[in-house]
């Protein structure tokens, strides 16, 4: 059902993994060739473009692009008492983490009379993107609202697919899930068109759609090649592909956990990628054998079997664990887990995941949902550069920076021989008109 790897033994290089556990195809180009029509079709004919669009690609249009309060209230009432106490739960806990993440203003004396503070300052509106396709994602919409609450954001629009058997509204735990956090801004809309709609802003008879300043969250193909495409006239978080799990496991791991850990993700999707990097030949026969009875007896079955058997997933004999952390970062997973001995000291010597999850009891889907870390990570290799969705991805910094005549007429020696190196008289010229007495 999943591939088998044998690096023991074997000279290892990061190039090595990237070609032997390749990430699954998806060809953000040819998709931009797919969108672009739709983003110049919603720019210049508004939310008339967005309603055929949508009902092109999703089948429906709902009877308001923006969903009316009293939808969001009926969808928050009627939610299952479990469910809400869920959302509430993760809400809460999401709460608690993002907000350690609040940066202060500092004030740095540079020298006497000369000072640089720094001051973090909100994004003043953002869309925010929750996927409505093979699975119904309540849990981004926690994801990205809280965050963006906590940086003081004062607009937030969020936007989702309509859904045909919902009456062409978004479906109603996201819906739900929004009420709950105050969000009253929500459209029933998703693709490319929704992004362009956030991007471009439209008018509408139940209140304009302004554009938004940054658009987050996770999306199809065709979501992510219309944020690359409209990337500066909206800021985006990252461009998401196809979700992943790493498990870095050695002779102490549960096989059965493994394996359950492994399908979780490949739940997702047939693009997503589940790899077992260990050191332990007895333990990756013993999960290959935990796949085989677990994986018939799941509902999503069929995506599940054929997202293992992709040729981004796979499991990874190495000689060591040593190895195992090379591969670990060579890789740079969305998710990663950690099952050996010591693991949190081997967690700590990872340099590239999106997230790390420690021991037993910390499961990929704890993430997803109550452990009040945030799900919207970095895929695709790039946790080598960036990081998740957090506070930060809603403020900017703003330096301001005061001198006095004193501290300038000190450094100006150094401001004249610099402007001359790079052959800019005015610059220089700049800071001599404040000092010639």
């Amino acid at each position: 059902m999943i591939r088998l790897i044998d690096l023991r033994g074997n000279p290892f290089t990061g190039d090595s993994v990237k070609n032997m556990v390749p990430r699954a195809a998806t060809n953000v180009d040819d998709a931009t060739e797919i969108i672009t029509p739709i983003l110049r079709d919603v720019r210049e004919n508004g939310a008339k473009a967005v309603a055929s669009w949508s009902q092109t690609l999703d089948g429906t249009v709902p009877p308001s692009l923006r969903v009316p309060a009293a939808e969001l209230e009926k969808a928050a009432a009627n939610l299952d008492p479990v469910v809400r106490e869920a959302l509430l739960e993760s809400i809460r806990r999401a709460r608690i983490v993002h907000s350690d993440q609040v940066r202060g203003e500092t004030l740095t004396e540079v020298v006497k009379g000369g000072t640089v503070t720094e001051r973090w300052i909100p994004v003043d509106r953002v869309g925010l993107y929750v996927p409505g396709g093979q699975a119904v994602y309540p849990s981004s919409v926690v994801m990205n609202v809280v965050p963006a609450q906590i940086a003081g954001v004062q607009s937030i629009a969020i936007v989702s697919p309509p859904q045909k058997d919902w009456g062409g509204w978004p479906h109603p735990v996201i819906m739900a899930a929004a009420h709950l956090l105050g969000v009253e801004e929500v459209y029933a809309v998703g693709g490319a068109q929704a992004i362009a709609m956030l991007a471009y802003g439209v008018q509408l008879p139940e209140g304009d759609c302004p554009p938004v300043d940054l658009v987050t969250g996770p999306g199809n193909i065709y979501v992510t090649a219309a944020k690359r495409a409209l990337q500066g006239i909206i800021g985006i978080d990252s461009e998401a592909g196809p979700t992943e799990i790493l498990i870095l496991a050695d002779h102490t791991a549960n096989p059965t956990h493994v394996a359950a850990d492994l399908i979780s993700q490949a739940e997702h999707d047939e693009l997503a990628a589940a790899v077992l990097v260990t050191d332990s030949e007895e333990l990756a026969n013993a999960v290959e054998d935990s796949l085989a009875l677990q994986v018939p007896i799941t509902k999503h079955s069929e995506r599940i079997e054929s997202a293992l058997r992709g040729v981004q997933s796979a499991i990874v004999l190495v000689t060591n664990i040593e190895q195992g952390l090379a591969v670990v970062d060579a890789y740079a997973a969305e998710h990663l887990e950690i099952h050996v001995e010591n693991a949190r000291e081997v967690a700590r010597r990872v340099k590239h995941a999106g997230a790390i999850f420690v021991g037993t009891y910390a499961p990929v889907s704890l993430g997803d949902y109550c452990a009040g870390s945030n799900h919207v990570l970095p895929t695709a290799g790039s946790a080598k550069h960036s990081s998740g969705l957090s506070v930060q991805t809603f403020l900017r910094g703003i330096h301001i920076i005061e001198y006095s005549q004193q501290a300038l007429v000190e450094v100006a020696p150094h401001v004249l021989a610099l402007s001359g190196a790079e052959d800019l008289p005015a610059h220089g010229q700049a800071i001599s008109v404040r000092i010639q007495q």
